[in-house]
């Protein structure tokens, strides 16, 4: 592999991990890096596992740090998520994931517009639309076994569901996506480690680069607030949009 395609990598995965810290979506981006590289599409998704996992973790750290992390009231939807990510990473290897590819952007279309007409949401905690169980069943099964089958967006996804759903501020909400990330990250690992679906070597130097990205992105994130959180929310999703349109619909 040239160095010119493994500076890509590294760049690829900087640029993930500050997404990922601030309002997901980072996969968007290094998983069609690593497709770009001639990776395989299950090694592909299985190295970006690897080396998004390491970023998201340092991400939650500084999140806690911070008195951000809410474990008690996210511990349900972090066991529900891990476990069907594991599933959606077994049922990855048997099933294309084409379908899906041309689904997500217009799901992100969709949360764009909602967030967009609704100015108020996120800027201050609200009162739960859902009770704990019954949001970690629905987002933790439905994105947990997204997240393990394809995985782009996720981060986006739960974010929005933290907010709309929970009653969290955007930047709790964001706090609490990287929690639920690092989950559903182990247990794709271990199920495409098993089946010999990650690159290591390029796995490590992406994540080297992640983590530098998604130490950047979560203090910028705590220093800014959920006003900032919330204009990165809409800004990045919208970029997301047009890639993830693009790599469906113009790209064979």
């Amino acid at each position: 592999m040239s160095w010119e395609t493994i500076m890509l990598l590294f760049f690829a995965g900087l640029s993930a991990g500050f997404i990922d810290a601030i309002a997901g979506g980072g996969g968007l981006i290094s998983v069609p890096a690593l497709l770009w590289a001639g990776l395989p599409p299950q090694m592909a998704l299985g190295t970006n596992k690897m080396q998004s996992t390491w970023g998201t973790l340092m991400a939650v750290r500084k999140y806690a740090k911070a008195g951000l992390v809410s474990w008690p009231q996210v511990r349900l939807t972090v066991l529900i998520t891990f476990v069907s990510a594991m599933s959606g990473a077994w049922v990855v290897m048997s099933i294309s994931n084409a379908v899906l590819k041309m689904i997500v952007p217009w799901m992100l279309l969709c949360i764009a517009v909602y967030v967009l007409l609704s100015p108020s949401l996120g800027k201050t905690a609200a009162k739960a639309r859902l009770r704990m169980g019954a949001f970690a069943c629905l987002a933790g099964s439905v994105l947990g076994f997204y997240d393990g089958f394809f995985g782009p967006g996720t981060g986006s996804f739960l974010l929005f569901g933290f907010v709309r759903f929970f009653g969290f501020d955007f930047l709790h909400a964001s706090a609490a996506t990287k929690l639920v990330n690092v989950a559903t990250n182990l247990a794709a690992i271990l199920m495409l480690a098993s089946l010999g679906q990650i690159n290591w070597p390029l796995g490590f130097a992406m994540m080297i680069a992640n983590i530098a990205g998604s130490q950047f992105g979560s203090r910028l994130a705590i220093k800014h607030g959920s006003a900032f959180v919330r204009k990165a929310f809409l800004l990045i999703v919208s970029v997301l949009i047009l890639k993830s349109a693009w790599n469906a619909y113009f790209i064979n």
